[in-house]
């Protein structure tokens, strides 16, 4: 299913409801702003339980992470699961993207470890991290969604507000499939679909994303990736229609297996990330990337290249968007050697070769 969406003032929002994803919430989490929740798309048909059964209690293989992001000089909070015994970990892109340092704790055992990017799909919010030195650790059990209906009791399990110590679990019921938001990011503007949710009633918070949506027999079905902000009913604040959502873990396992493979693409990054150090935003008056920022001691500030400038090319290839840039960037590791030319707002076009540094996840 999917939704409409308009333009309101410089931005392309849908309008449904606030939909925010759910790593603990600071300057630059993506949201979705709307307005009436009966836009929302209807639930896909299908057959619910026909007996209510009890929900799981289980926190399988859950992982509390903590990011900081020192180029922004934020903190943030979200939650992980254990793929495998030796600390590789499955959560959400959006909780460790932009972080300069990651610190996961296995609820299990209560012990914290360093952990470093293994892979991230920015279009499909999956990211897998490594635990530095963990081994043993219980791994989640996971079932695939394709049995899932709607009515189905559910558990989400996960970091509510990023407080750490013992998972929050909460309870409720599949209330459609096939869903679709738009999630934008509400540092830079950009904006993300995520489609072929799961949605649920339970009422799942920041910092519960990457954390598991729960069968009654305590598996894996879904990853909690975004939320409603949770509208009140008849103008009362204690009942609030929660809508959350969750990607199946079929497509979840799927993009992290790839991510374990080590298998690159368009959407897929593998390892380190390299750094141009610009922040830039649509040129509404000719192509390319216009930088709205130089950060200082970067490749791009080494190689003077002006605010107000308007990237055209990267390594040989047009770039007409910041999107365009984005993904040429992605194509590149720390070390690799480019050739960038922009133009400066005076007009004048300038070359350089450039040599990238390491930076946080995208």
């Amino acid at each position: 299913m999917s939704e409409d969406t308009v333009r309101r003032g410089a931005r392309t929002v849908i309008p449904v409801l606030l939909i925010t994803l759910l790593s603990l919430l600071a300057p630059g989490c993506r949201i979705v702003e709307g307005g009436a929740t009966t836009d929302v798309p209807p639930p896909v048909t299908a057959t619910p339980t026909a007996e209510p059964a009890e929900p799981s209690g289980r926190r399988p293989g859950v992982v509390n992470i903590k990011t900081e992001q020192d180029l922004s000089g934020t903190r943030a909070a979200g939650t992980g699961l254990v793929l495998d015994p030796s600390g590789l970990v499955l959560t959400n892109n959006h909780v460790i993207r932009g972080a300069t340092k990651i610190m996961g704790t296995d609820t299990d055992n209560r012990r914290t470890y360093t952990a470093q990017v293994v892979g991230y799909d920015r279009a499909g919010d999956i990211a897998v991290i490594r635990l530095k030195g963990a081994s043993r650790l219980k791994a989640a059990a996971f079932a695939s969604a394709s049995g899932v209906n709607v009515g189905d009791t559910v558990s989400a399990v996960g970091n509510a507000g990023g407080k750490g110590g013992t998972p929050r679990v909460v309870t409720g019921k599949v209330t459609a499939l096939e869903q679709s938001v738009t999630a934008r990011d509400d540092s830079n503007g950009t904006t993300e679909r995520l489609t072929g949710l799961i949605e649920t009633n339970a009422p799942i918070k920041p910092g519960d994303s990457g954390g598991p949506l729960l069968n009654t027999a305590g598996k894996v079905i879904g990853i909690n990736t975004a939320a409603s902000a949770g509208l009140s009913v008849d103008g009362d604040e204690e009942k609030k229609n929660h809508r959350g959502y969750a990607i199946p873990t079929d497509r979840a396992l799927d993009i992290a297996r790839q991510i374990q493979r080590g298998e690159a693409s368009t959407t897929v990054h593998i390892g380190p990330t390299a750094l141009l150090g610009v922040k830039v935003r649509s040129n509404a008056n000719s192509p390319g990337a216009l930088v709205a920022e130089v950060v200082p001691g970067t490749p791009a500030d080494t190689a003077r290249v002006p605010v107000g400038a308007a990237i055209v090319t990267f390594d040989g290839r047009a770039v007409d968007s910041p999107t365009a840039l984005t993904t040429l960037m992605m194509a590149h590791h720390p070390g690799d050697i480019v050739q960038m030319q922009w133009t400066t707002a005076q007009g004048a076009h300038v070359s350089a070769t450039i040599r990238l540094t390491e930076g946080p996840p995208q």
